[in-house]
């Protein structure tokens, strides 16, 4: 189940990744002629193009990490829980 913060990493995460793909998009097309005469103008968009990349990728990996994280908690309590109702019929066994 998704809670709010998780929501919210996974819009940036996919605003970021919109943004980029955006900007690539304008950058090979609409924009070329424009920032192939601008070489520092040229530079700088790339390098944001390749920065919100960078930030897309870096967010997703950061909820990877914490989705294993809560899956990994969430299958110690249901191996704790069901280690516990064996050792409960056990104790009612004897």
């Amino acid at each position: 189940m998704l809670n709010p913060a998780d929501a919210r990493r996974r819009w940036f995460g996919s605003f970021f990744l919109i943004l980029a793909a955006g900007m690539l998009g304008w950058g090979l097309t609409f924009l070329n002629p424009y920032l192939i005469k601008h070489p520092l103008l040229f530079i700088f968009y790339w390098l944001s193009c390749f920065f919100l990349t960078v930030l897309a990728f870096t967010i997703a990996v950061y909820d990877l990490r914490v989705m294993r994280k809560r899956l990994r908690a969430e299958q110690k309590t249901a191996f704790s829980k069901a280690f516990s109702d064996v050792e409960e019929v056990e104790h009612k066994k004897t």
